[in-house]
């Protein structure tokens, strides 16, 4: 049963998007992927809560992103992101560490060294799952990042499951 906070979190993340479907769709598969994930996995229940809303908030900094740089660059949605997070968490409910972690995860989301966690390792394979989906990546791309950057058997079952590979 998901956390009513994730719920409500999601409410606000839509809220947030203004009408912008590519980015409420994106927010939606990605969280969908990450939140099967991470119960494939058998995450617990405060790494599943944050992988969650990490998973609902990853891409935040997008909207500002287009007005300040005229694009999405995964740099300066990281950059952004991990402060622009914090201030929409709170009164979400969620503690400090909680809220930390998030805004870690959120600011390195487009980052594949130095992945320290279940949640975080899981988030990179979902938004790179939702990715390829939405922008048609090469059977070639998809294999490449199966074999170099894929940990999970949950996310590798996913992505097998949602490409035929």
């Amino acid at each position: 049963m998901t956390d009513v906070r994730v719920a409500r979190i999601l409410e606000e993340m839509l809220r947030f998007s203004a009408g912008n479907l590519h980015d409420i769709d994106h927010l939606i598969r990605l969280w969908t992927y990450a939140s099967t994930i991470g119960e494939l996995e058998g995450l617990d229940g405060e790494t599943q809560f944050i992988l969650e809303v990490a998973a609902i908030t990853h891409d935040i900094a997008c909207p500002l992103c287009r007005e300040k740089y005229g694009n999405t660059n995964g740099k300066n949605q990281e950059q952004e992101g991990a402060l622009l997070v914090r201030d929409f968490l709170a009164g979400a409910g969620m503690t400090a560490g909680q809220v930390d972690r998030v805004a870690y995860l959120v600011g390195r989301h487009h980052t594949y060294s130095g992945v320290d966690g279940a949640d975080y390792q899981i988030l990179l394979e979902a938004d790179y799952i939702a990715n390829a989906c939405e922008n048609g990546y090469s059977r070639e791309n998809v294999e490449n990042f199966a074999r170099t950057v894929l940990r999970t058997a949950g996310g590798r079952r996913i992505l097998r499951a949602v490409f035929g590979i």
